[in-house]
């Protein structure tokens, strides 16, 4: 069935049930509306009273997010500013990653976050971790909690978690920090942990050792002959090769102009090409054998750059692999998309590599949540917390007058700054 088609059902189908309760008011207790969008909701949040049990380790794990958030906050408002000159200077066209439709995190819509079940569930499981911080961190700082539940728009779309206005209102400094904070430091640390169990199970992948072809060099032999990339070498010449090794010791004694018949597997079939070799180009290693015009894929590579990735700043590295496009992001993808290269691994389980794609898209989005939720703009999180230490520095002071337009000018001056990434490539169009 067509995507589309059965995209437009599934909203009919969730119209007609949303207007349907909304007019008979079925469950009004536990159902309300917020425009097109149903809410499930319930009072019965109890279950938050069970974590004040561990308050002194609630509160230092949240002392220590709000750090981590101050940080972030900083690093990517200097970030947006850097990058906002790199677009005055490159002047790019609005495609690819300066596309307004990849600033917004929605699988299928941003082209670089694809709509799997991998992704949906990340996206779920984000939402409802960063709801549950702020949750727990009110019953910690005893904030009541009224109500929480999900948000429903043909799927879950979210969580939320709603505490007693007045109650957050009378509550002050560190324990309100903590909890505009909680959500973001759960996100960067279940990121974080999703990452490392990933890499972990990577380490499980054994790659094979036969002879694959990852590429051709264009206008060379191979490609000239038509041989197909992601297959694996065979034979030459009728004799039988297995690795890498055997293909260069028969190589090695021919010569540029030379004619060798290779036969490769690919996609379940075997095939034989005539390839007239070539000289070696200048700059690769020069020799005086014949050149094929193949490179090969190397899986020990991969797996050795992915464990390599068990650091902050291996984990920056995956977050550009939805969108890198450099030949070290392409071989990386493997983590996170359905790829050629799956074939070519030994793996423990049959659902191996489902399991690396959710954890992957998992560390991904949560991450990158918070990150975005870390932003010193009101009504993000991180401008939450901007605002609270203002008021509290400038109250100790006498200034407390001038809290508010400090946090709009800041707020303001953020907000600038993402609109113009967003505009300034269709400006330069005109």
């Amino acid at each position: 069935m067509n995507w589309l088609l059965l995209l437009v059902l599934l909203v009919m189908v969730y119209a007609a049930i949303a207007f349907y309760v909304h007019r008979k008011k079925i469950y009004s207790d536990y159902i309300v509306f917020y425009g097109p969008i149903l809410a499930i909701k319930t009072s019965r949040v109890q279950f938050f009273d069970w974590f004040r049990k561990y308050t002194r380790f609630l509160r230092l794990y949240a002392s220590f997010g709000v750090v981590m958030v101050i940080l972030i906050s900083v690093a990517i408002t200097i970030l947006l500013f850097i990058s906002l000159q790199f677009t005055l200077i490159i002047r790019p066209d609005p495609t690819g990653i300066y596309a307004p439709q990849n600033i917004l995190l929605l699988p299928g819509i941003n082209e670089y976050v694809p709509s799997t079940l991998a992704v949906w569930f990340a996206f779920v499981l984000t939402i409802a971790i960063h709801e549950m911080g702020h949750g727990i961190l009110s019953r910690v700082e005893n904030i009541k909690v009224k109500s929480m539940g999900a948000l429903l728009m043909v799927i879950p779309i979210g969580f939320f978690v709603e505490p007693d206005e007045e109650e957050l209102e009378k509550t002050r400094g560190m324990p309100k920090i903590r909890m505009f904070g909680a959500g973001i430091t759960n996100n960067i640390i279940v990121g974080a942990v999703c990452f490392a169990a990933m890499i972990l199970l990577m380490g499980a992948a054994v790659p094979t050792s036969e002879p694959v072809i990852q590429g051709v060099y264009k206008n060379y032999s191979a490609d000239l002959a038509g041989v197909p990339s992601y297959s694996v070498i065979t034979g030459i010449d009728g004799i039988d090769v297995n690795t890498r090794g055997q293909i260069s010791a028969i190589l090695n004694g021919t010569t540029p102009g030379q004619t060798v018949a290779l036969t490769v597997l690919h996609e379940g079939l075997k095939k034989n090409y005539t390839l007239t070799l070539s000289q070696w180009p200048a700059e690769l290693e020069q020799r005086d054998s014949g050149f094929m015009g193949i490179y090969y894929y190397n899986g020990g590579a991969i797996i050795d750059a992915i464990g390599g990735s068990l650091s902050p700043i291996g984990y920056l590295r995956l977050l550009t692999v939805p969108f890198d496009t450099s030949f070290g992001g392409q071989m990386l993808r493997i983590v996170a998309f359905d790829t050629p290269d799956m074939q070519f691994y030994e793996v423990p389980i049959p659902w191996f590599w489902g399991l690396v794609h959710l954890l992957f898209w998992s560390g991904w989005i949560n991450i990158n949540v918070g990150i975005f939720n870390a932003i010193p703009m009101v009504p993000l999180d991180g401008g939450y917390i901007l605002k609270e230490g203002v008021d509290r520095l400038f109250e100790r002071r006498g200034l407390q007058k001038y809290a508010q337009p400090v946090v709009a000018f800041v707020s303001s001056l953020v907000l600038v700054m993402l609109i113009s990434l967003i505009i300034l490539p269709y400006i330069f169009q005109l």
